[in-house]
């Protein structure tokens, strides 16, 4: 049955490109007839239509293709595109076989818990406590990352470890200097591959900011691509399905379009997890963006006990994106419970305000992810997320329903009742969740175990196994 599959998809598509090109032709002929100003126009947007509708079929048939390739192979240790080094193969399998067995008995916590001097995870923040703690361990134990030597700083090998792109630069220079313990030299035993490139460094070094012509991520990626392929046998053994790169860019996604096998192979880690930008969270992994403005990283958390944070909802920053200036439109400084403000009055210290508030409201931007909820975390404030296709940070791991609260766009103007009906238990146990979740969010250097280091590399282990915890 499985053969005749891809026949009736391309015939489905056949159909809907067909359908997409006539409706195209409509609206144009409908933008013509409806208006002189639109006349000069039509053509142009005939022709955008088109190619909008020609981009979603390649990319909903590579896609398909994707899926079905990886249901194929993502799992199994004795296929052509994962197989190359016998122990390696063996370690996944039963690292596999184990957490497998973990999900079956996540009931286990109490009767048979595993060995762990630091901490044990447990509570409802987890999906399954017992499975993550279990694939952690394994994780700490097998796990091992070959980082790529070619490439020169500062495009490659290092990054900004400061403001908003912080983590990108964190991590490559952790991964540089084997600060994670993960690295080995003999790509022979890795069970994945960094491409060590920084997107940040990429445009800060190469990007004409009056021609703004992407093309310099095109030519910096895609022949690094090309050296290391040529170079090694990793990439081409794999067709990239066992390499990963990061990076906290707002054109993260866009980068890696321009290597096929990279957008749609590969494991791309982003802080901008947006699903209509096709990040694909089967494969893909998010990471949380934490703005450190000026690199230190103390002093980064506190805040009042939750009898005396007064102010019941903080917001301050600028208008943009799509959902921002929805919010500021129906709260900006007209509230006294919810304290909106576009721009913070000089005599209001905007950390100081998270660390008194109850619930820190998190509209996404210009993109998706946003520093506020790391902030809020960090601040003991219970995070309101406004956001639209945002996969959040370690979703596979961490149940964010119980430490925050989820509004939609069109629920903005009803966001204070929204609030003031949480029930004060309810919003005791999503205070307690924060302050439980804070060490998985957390920076730390040099890193420490479950940090939000930690929990990065397992977000990659995870993919690389192609093992959900549910």
């Amino acid at each position: 049955m499985r053969d005749y599959i891809p026949k009736y998809l391309n015939a489905f598509l056949l159909a809907f490109a067909t359908f997409a090109v006539v409706f195209a032709i409509f609206i144009a002929k409908d933008s013509n007839s409806s208006s002189h100003l639109y006349f000069s126009t039509s053509s142009s947007l005939w022709t955008s239509s088109f190619s909008s509708a020609f981009i979603t079929v390649t990319i909903f048939l590579s896609v398909h293709r994707f899926r079905e390739k990886r249901k194929r192979n993502g799992s199994n240790p004795g296929s052509g595109y994962w197989k190359r080094d016998g122990k390696v193969e063996a370690e996944l399998a039963t690292a596999r076989a184990l957490i497998r067995e973990a999900q079956l008995n996540s009931n286990s916590t109490a009767s048979s818990p595993l060995g762990d001097e630091d901490y044990v995870p447990h509570g409802d923040i987890y999906r399954n406590p017992y499975a993550f703690h279990r694939s952690y361990l394994l994780m700490e134990r097998m796990f091992k990352i070959y980082v790529y030597e070619e490439g020169d700083p500062p495009i490659f090998h290092y990054g900004l470890c400061k403001d908003i792109y912080s983590m990108e630069g964190l991590f490559l220079n952790f991964m540089e200097n084997d600060v994670l313990k993960y690295r080995t030299r003999d790509p022979d035993k890795a069970h994945v591959y960094f491409l060590p490139f920084s997107v940040v460094m990429i445009l800060h070094h190469l990007f004409d900011p009056v021609v703004r012509d992407k093309a310099v991520l095109e030519s910096v990626i895609a022949d690094y691509v090309q050296i290391i392929s040529k170079k090694y046998p990793y990439w081409n053994t794999s067709d990239g399905f066992d390499h990963f790169m990061l990076s906290c860019h707002d054109w993260g996604h866009r980068a890696t379009w321009y290597v096929k096998k990279l957008f749609f192979n590969s494991i791309r880690v982003l802080c901008n997890a947006n699903i209509s930008e096709y990040f694909n969270p089967e494969k893909d992994a998010p990471f949380p963006e934490i703005n450190l403005l000026t690199g230190e990283i103390n002093n980064l958390t506190g805040g009042l006990d939750p009898i005396s944070r007064k102010t019941l909802a903080f917001f301050a920053g600028k208008s943009h994106g799509k959902i921002r200036p929805v919010l500021l439109n129906h709260w900006k400084e007209k509230d006294k419970d919810i304290l909106v403000y576009e721009n913070l009055p000089e005599d209001l210290n905007y950390t100081e305000m998270m660390r008194k508030t109850r619930f820190c409201i998190c509209p996404s931007g210009h993109e998706v992810a946003s520093p506020r909820i790391p902030e809020a975390i960090y601040s003991g404030c219970v995070p309101v997320l406004i956001s639209e296709n945002y996969v959040l940070p370690f979703s596979d791991v961490l149940n964010w329903e119980k430490f925050s609260v989820s509004v939609s766009v069109k629920e903005i103007p009803e966001l204070k009742r929204i609030l003031m009906d949480i029930p004060e238990e309810r919003y005791m146990r999503l205070y307690e969740g924060v302050k439980k979740v804070k060490m998985h969010i957390l920076v730390n250097d040099p890193p420490k175990r479950y940090d939000v280091f930690n929990m990065i590399i397992h977000s990659i282990w995870l993919r690389r196994l192609n093992v959900k915890l549910l």
